[in-house]
Parts: structure tokens; sequence; C-alpha cells
């Protein structure tokens, strides 16, 4: 899957539609969060409601991180770079 990497973005984001698809199975976050673009606006397509939590493997390493669910559009995930 192609993933946009984003360097001013902390946390890794993914298109709801592609999360049922791959079967994802969503939790409900506590409290919804606000997304703003850069431009300081609020996002158009709605608060993140859900999250999912995965596991990722990289050589020896095994980090389990959360995955944010929201309405990207086009895009599929966005990888913010500070996420490890």
């Amino acid at each position: 899957m192609k993933v946009l990497l984003i360097s001013r973005t902390i946390g890794i984001f993914m298109d709801k539609k592609i999360a049922e698809e791959y079967g994802f199975r969503l939790q409900r976050l506590e409290k919804p969060v606000l997304v703003m673009n850069v431009d300081g606006i609020d996002n158009s397509k709605g608060m993140i409601m859900h999250k999912i939590e995965v596991n990722v493997y990289y050589k020896n390493h095994i980090k389990k991180v959360r995955i944010d669910i929201c309405n990207l559009g086009r895009t599929r995930m966005i990888l913010g770079i500070l996420w490890l």
C-alpha cells in the first residue's frame, strides 16, 4: 500500500474505508479527536472517532502502535515521521 509520509505529523492515520476493507476491528475512542488542517482550519471530514492497535515488526523489534482512523479521502494512510 502506498503511504503518505509527512514529517510534521505526529502519529499514524488510516482511512476508515481501508481499515474496514482489511478487516480491522475499530475501537471507539473515549474522547473524539479534533482534526486540524495545516492552515489551522477544522477538517471538513470530521473528528477522529476510532483507532486500531497493531504490532509493527522491524528486524528483531516489535512495537505496538496506535493508528487513528479517519476519513482521508484519496489517501490510504499517513505515516508521521515521529511515530516511533
